[in-house]
């Protein structure tokens, strides 16, 4: 696969800076929803802009996909960029990587039909490598990419989240 040394470089780079300085590894994202019409939701984080809505079945209009599609593209995008990242850096040569997320739901849950959580039941990833490089040096080296990948820990670990709620009028909203 091409842009193994750019990948290379960029890795050492960022992993040299953070070692000397501990704040360049630190920060907080934000990211901006707006709700318009309907469940049309728009997203800004920096210069990304994209939308997110249900589909015409569940009551949306179908701008975009739905909050469960970029869950799991999250997912399967880290681990694939988490995989590509660290077989670079121990130098495994692969000719092609790809990663599938399947995740078991029960929709009854979302419009309280049941008691059960919303909460995917299971979630399952099937990594295909195509590579000339012995089997256990590729999983070896699949194993410690995935103890870096970020979204793989948000899945798997529970986290902290808190709300803020901010309540405006709407008399004054619109002034």
């Amino acid at each position: 696969m091409k842009g193994e040394k750019k990948i290379r470089t960029a890795f050492e780079r960022a992993t040299k800076a953070m070692r000397l300085r501990d704040s360049i590894g630190r920060g907080t994202a934000t990211t901006r929803v707006k709700m318009r019409e309907g469940f049309t939701c728009e997203i800004e984080d920096g210069r990304w802009k994209l939308t997110v809505d249900i589909s015409e079945k569940g009551g949306g209009d179908g701008r975009g996909p739905d909050p469960g599609v970029m869950g799991r593209s999250a997912l399967g995008t880290c681990l694939a960029i988490a995989y590509r990242q660290w077989l670079v850096q121990r130098e495994v040569s692969v000719s092609a990587l790809d990663v599938e997320i399947q995740a078991d739901y029960d929709a009854r849950a979302e419009y309280g039909v049941t008691d059960g959580s919303p909460a995917y039941e299971e979630i399952r990833y099937v990594v295909t490598v195509e590579s000339d490089a012995p089997e256990e040096e590729i999983m070896r080296v699949l194993d410690e990419a995935e103890t870096h990948c970020t979204y793989l820990v948000i899945f798997r670990e529970p986290q902290r989240v808190r709300r803020e709620v901010r309540l405006v009028a709407a008399s004054k909203a619109a002034e």
